[in-house]
């Protein structure tokens, strides 16, 4: 399935190392594959932090996840130092191929965001919402999801889904930056409030996995300051090697099985046009919607 590792513009170490026992699927598939998609993978990556998801030996070893930067990647690659109550953290910022190709040869699998850029770590151009079933039913996050986009067309927001690569959907609405992630995150709490207050039996803020029932957990807090979110066209730590992978909304129903979207089968989707085109374009004004959701 794999190009010839001489043709990529990094040095790929243990090609042949198997990071999916049961498929098979190599270190050399997983850094072929973002070279593939790196062309649509790219502005969602562009000048934002990234934390990394290593697993070293696949999924049958330890896997971790890593916020400072890795020793091995190329000469020159960018970094943002971040102050946390814990101290500075010198973070990778995404853009590049070569950065990209070189986490992949160090087993990280998936590429983790932040909603905002590098040059202003606090000032979000997007807003997340992260819909995790707990039943794990697929078509339950799709019933969530078209909820959600409904009130978000009753605000005038524009929005965007695509799986999470588990059996979850994401919600993205790219906005113009302005307000801060406190402001962001407070949005998104508050629309899921009263959300879950109008749809209790499907819906719910309840953080405490115990908690839930059956209901789709409208998580907001991918929205909070350095917290990330699966890139589009990433790959995820599970069986079959899934990506989560944009879609359009009429896509969003419950027949789709987001288990499709491989690794090894996503050549089908880059012969398509991108369901996400034109996704920075469509940044929008939130300021009204803040209003808006506060009065609710």
């Amino acid at each position: 399935m794999a190009s010839n590792a001489a043709a990529l513009p990094i040095r790929v170490t243990h090609p042949d190392k198997v990071l999916w026992p049961a498929e098979g699927y190599t270190k050399l598939d997983l850094i072929d594959f973002y070279a593939r998609v790196f062309p649509r993978l790219r502005r969602f990556v562009q000048d934002r932090l990234l934390t990394l998801e290593r697993c070293p030996d696949g999924l049958d070893g330890e896997c971790f996840f890593q916020k400072e930067k890795p020793a091995g990647l190329p000469e020159g690659t960018p970094t943002r130092r971040i102050l946390h109550a814990k101290g500075m953290t010198n973070y990778v910022v995404g853009g590049k191929k070569e950065t990209q190709l070189a986490l992949a040869n160090l087993g990280c699998l998936a590429v983790h965001v932040w909603a905002s850029r590098a040059r202003a770590p606090r000032k979000p151009d997007w807003v997340c919402f992260d819909l995790d079933p707990a039943s794990g039913n697929f078509r339950d996050a799709v019933a969530a999801a078209l909820i959600v986009r409904e009130a978000l067309d009753a605000l005038k927001l524009v929005s965007f889904p695509k799986t999470s690569g588990g059996k979850g959907l994401h919600i993205f609405i790219p906005i113009r930056t302005g307000p801060d992630a406190d402001a962001v995150l407070a949005f998104a709490r508050r629309l899921g409030e009263r959300l879950s207050a109008a749809y209790p039996r499907q819906l719910t803020m309840e953080a405490r996995i115990r908690d839930r029932g059956s209901c789709v957990y409208l998580d907001p807090f991918r929205n909070a300051f350095g917290q990330t979110v699966v890139a589009p066209f990433s790959v995820r730590k599970r069986p079959g090697a899934p990506v989560s992978t944009p879609l359009r909304w009429t896509e969003v129903k419950s027949s789709l099985d987001p288990a499709a979207f491989t690794l090894a089968s996503f050549d089908k989707q880059l012969r398509r046009s991108d369901p996400w085109e034109g996704f920075f374009d469509a940044r929008q004004p939130i300021a009204g919607a803040l209003k808006a959701v506060e009065r609710l």
